[in-house]
């Protein structure tokens, strides 16, 4: 091999790592982000227990809860969607747990023109999951709190508005017979890993091959 040869290998070599380590990182990422959505899937189909004492967002996030409690007076409405449904609001009340604690209660989706139709307050029996969302961002407008319309569930602006604590309880189901459609818990978590692995690792290749080829014309100059 000859010095006009080194230099090429060691950049191909190099570059061959490189794009193959990000290909590695990438299998890792993945078997990371399979293992968080399978707990979640678990969280999602498991029995319902009690409200924990503390609920955090990073133990709590989607666990299936059952409690007791009554609905306290005065609403936001988040405007959104609903498939099949139109345009609407997402109703969240207070929520007192039969052990005295206040929490945000997601009741379920109302069209627009149900707005401020009135709702079931006092005890109420519920199912759901608790969730922390993120649906704010910088582009996200602030509530216009005079006409009561949020555009995101921001749990600790809402339960600052309503004097709760910053948890979420998202109904599934309740015993009340008017209760708004029940809207169900989205797991926002994309998982593009694999895709992103097969890339790196094609690039690998392609380095590879014209690591190769360019060897071979020195090769051939010298030849």
């Amino acid at each position: 091999m000859t010095r006009r040869m080194i230099v090429p290998l060691i950049f191909g070599v190099v570059g061959v790592a490189l794009l193959v380590s990000l290909g590695v990182w990438q299998v890792q990422r993945l078997a990371w982000k399979t293992a968080i959505l399978a707990e979640i899937e678990a969280k999602l189909a498991a029995a319902p227990v009690a409200v924990p004492p503390e609920p955090t967002p990073e133990a709590d996030q989607y666990r299936r809860v059952q409690a007791e409690g009554v609905v306290g007076p005065g609403e936001l409405h988040v405007y959104t969607t609903a498939p099949g449904q139109g345009v609407g609001y997402r109703v969240i009340a207070p929520f007192r747990l039969a052990d005295g604690r206040p929490i945000l209660l997601d009741r379920g989706f109302v069209p627009i023109g149900e707005k401020e139709a009135a709702r079931r307050v006092g005890p109420l029996s519920v199912e759901g999951s608790l969730a922390w969302p993120r649906e704010t961002d910088r582009f996200t407008s602030p509530p216009d709190r005079e006409k009561n319309i949020w555009f995101a569930r921001d749990v600790p602006l809402m339960a600052e508005a309503l004097g709760t604590l910053p948890v979420m309880l998202v109904v599934s189901a309740s015993d009340d017979p008017g209760q708004p459609l029940p809207m169900p818990v989205t797991v926002n978590i994309p998982n593009n890993h694999l895709q992103y692995a097969v890339t790196w690792f094609g690039l690998a290749v392609v380095w590879a091959m014209m690591t190769g080829y360019q060897l071979w014309r020195i090769k051939r100059r010298i030849d």
